[in-house]
């Protein structure tokens, strides 16, 4: 006790106030003790009880520091994008090149989108609000004020998020071989129709066709759009009133002009439907959605750029360029029995001109927009498919894509997506050099020679299910061999007893890199989702998923469930599968889960125990494993085994080419002996 009084009297020594003293000695009364303080604002009457309340504002006071006298205000503009790397350089100026100077057919739209594209991001400080505003969060981060202030990675260019190489979307994807291709030519003609000359030419592309799959006849659809890198052929389609191409912002209503003009990953803010909070409240605010503590607030900070797509940026691209819109209107109650098809057809030169230089690539930009009305129901497929129907340099291509749903109440859509283009990939490129025979063509050399192993396929579907008891129902198959493949598909539940199911596969072969992102978004209460993602992996192919599901604090009842499975071929495969789920409601059932293994040894032997060989029960089962996922496709497609045109052979002709050969047809290290 001694040694305390002894180190108390050193301080107040130290702040030489011997009126303190004299209290704190029992000298002066204790009034005196408790009002006195030091020229250092200790309050000797507070000694280890904290500061007094005089002594908070005095030192409040002192804090405040003058801006241009105690620190300086750095230029935020000039720090814009000093955190860019060599290769996030590169990025942007591939972006640049693919935006140009000129626009597509939506004119209006085309220059709102370019604005928000070229219109950098506003340099700001996040603020906190006053304790007593209802949005009020302590989750802000303020910066100090004499900090720099950065956007986002991703924004120091542009005002949408370009895709960077260690951005979380886009982390398993090869960024860099995208933007080390130049894809800044577009088809020869972009903005017109194709018209063919002469009735041969027309059967000719008809034969070719129907020889890649990327046809209905007319009695077995309800109609049929086709485009030829990226242009309508009207002398191949089948149109009605309701479904038709328009090259013009002028032939759509204001409704579809405000469809057109949406944004994915929360970049238009305004919801699709107003969302039912209550009794008598509505949600219509995307960045707002399970505020104020929950929400992912504004799109263009880097908490709500970690969780996005990578989409928007190009979905503005295909806005500001495209040539053409396939736009698919299903009236009120009506019920088709007959599917609508819309073919993406490439020949191999993707249309550009002859005067193009050599090695260049190029662009196409397919757009379309699909309407349910209340209480219809319609069945849609997409079919992406080469066409060798001409002799052409083949030339790297780049197919931006985007397709918009917007699903009304009752309405019933069913949605095949089949992305078949750019051949196919060299089988065997597995295969240790130490095991191919004197005189063997070394596969991976061939697989390095094709020139498909440059095109890249880019494709983002924004569905929006906005009446009551909607449901939508899409399959997503990436059975191609594109060097680059990326689908990514957007779910948003806007209204009460609305469902979707999402089905998904990706085959990847030779040295492919696929990707498939899903995000399947629980806005209103009562709605449900069943997701099955399906990943066959072969050679030294690469794939990746990731699934997101994000249930919000007004999704309560939601019922979801979420399920990835990936088969791995080969040793030298690899898959990133990544299930995930926001849960910010608290009465919901939801499961997730993922498993990546090679094919069951358990029942590759009880299939050779019934008499057939290891390699016709691995192709069995291999078959299998897809089937489940393929049986989703509307039926038109799929055709019979024994027919040449229908999309279950052309499948089965894709898995046999992912057979896995050398060593690995017989034994595995996921196997046992």
């Amino acid at each position: 006790m001694k040694f305390i009084q002894e180190a108390l009297f050193v301080l107040l020594v130290s702040a030489t106030s011997w009126k303190a003293i004299d209290g704190f000695a029992g000298l002066a009364g204790q009034s005196s003790i408790m009002r006195s303080s030091s020229r250092l604002h200790v309050n000797t009457g507070s000694i280890g009880l904290g500061p007094g309340e005089q002594q908070q504002e005095e030192e409040q006071e002192d804090a405040e520091l003058v801006a241009g006298v105690d620190y300086e205000i750095p230029d935020h503009e000039s720090y814009r994008t000093s955190r860019r790397s060599k290769m996030d350089e590169k990025c942007d100026a591939w972006f640049a090149e693919l935006l140009g100077d000129g626009d597509g057919v939506l004119g209006g739209l085309a220059q709102s989108a370019r604005s928000t594209l070229t219109t950098p991001v506003e340099l700001k400080n996040d603020e906190a609000l006053p304790l007593d505003d209802e949005e009020w969060t302590p989750y802000v981060d303020t910066k100090l004020p004499w900090t720099p202030l950065y956007p986002a990675f991703g924004l120091e260019q542009f005002g949408l998020p370009i895709p960077r190489r260690n951005a979380e979307t886009w982390r398993h994807f090869d960024v860099a071989g995208m933007v080390g291709t130049d894809y800044s030519d577009l088809p020869e003609g972009t903005g017109t129709d194709l018209v063919l000359e002469n009735e041969e030419l027309v059967s000719k592309y008809h034969a070719a066709l129907q020889q890649s799959g990327g046809w209905l006849d007319d009695e077995a659809c309800e109609a049929r759009l086709v485009y030829i890198n990226g242009r309508f052929s009207p002398q191949l389609s089948k149109t009605t009133d309701d479904y038709r191409n328009l090259n013009s912002d002028d032939d759509f209503s204001d409704e579809a002009k405000g469809f057109l003009s949406r944004l994915p990953d929360g970049f238009t803010d305004e919801l699709a439907a107003p969302v039912p909070s209550g009794e008598s409240e509505f949600l219509t605010s995307y960045s707002k959605l399970s505020g104020p503590d929950h929400c992912v607030g504004e799109p263009t900070s880097q908490f709500a750029i970690n969780v996005q797509q990578g989409t928007a940026c190009f979905a503005a691209l295909n806005t500001v360029k495209t040539g053409a819109v396939a736009y698919i209107h299903q009236p009120e109650g009506k019920i088709s029995e007959k599917p609508v098809l819309l073919v993406n057809a490439f020949t191999k030169s993707g249309g550009a001109s002859k005067d193009t230089e050599e090695g260049k690539g190029v662009t196409s930009h397919p757009r379309s927009l699909l309407v349910a009305e209340d209480n219809s129901k319609l069945s849609f497929v997409q079919s992406i498919v080469d066409l060798d129907a001409t002799e052409e340099e083949a030339r790297p291509k780049f197919h931006n894509g985007y397709t918009q749903m917007y699903i009304k109440a009752g309405a019933n859509v069913t949605h095949s997506y089949l992305e078949e283009s750019g051949g196919m990939p060299v089988g065997g490129v597995e295969v240790m050099l130490d095991e191919l025979s004197e005189g063997d063509v070394n596969p991976r050399d061939l697989e390095a020679a094709r020139v498909e192993l440059d095109d890249t396929h880019l494709e983002t579907v924004d569905v929006h299910v906005m009446g009551d008891a909607g449901n939508y129902e899409g399959t997503m198959m990436g059975v191609g061999g594109s060097g680059r493949v990326r689908m990514a598909l957007s779910v948003s539940l806007l209204r009460p007893e609305t469902h979707a199911t999402v089905n998904g596969l990706m085959l990847s072969g030779g040295t492919q890199r696929g990707d498939m992102k899903t995000n399947i978004h629980h806005i209103a209460q009562g709605t449900t989702s069943e997701q099955s993602q399906k990943n066959m992996v072969g050679g030294r192919a690469t794939a990746a998923f990731r699934g997101r599901i994000r249930v919000e604090q007004s999704a309560q009842q939601t019922n979801s469930e979420q399920l990835s499975r990936t088969i791995l071929l080969s040793d030298r495969s690899r898959v990133w599968a990544v299930p995930s789920l926001e849960i910010i409601a608290d009465d919901v059932q939801c499961t997730h889960g993922a498993t990546v293994s090679d094919l069951s040894e358990e029942e590759l032997f009880y299939l050779r125990s019934r008499g057939l060989d290891r390699t016709l029960a691995r192709n069995l089962l291999m078959y299998a494993f897809v089937e489940e996922v393929s049986r989703a496709v509307d039926p038109a497609m799929m055709e019979a085994l024994d027919s040449d045109a229908g999309f279950q052979k052309r499948v089965i002709q894709k898995l046999e080419n992912l057979v896995p050969q050398g060593e690995r047809a017989i034994l595995g290290e996921f196997q046992s002996s």
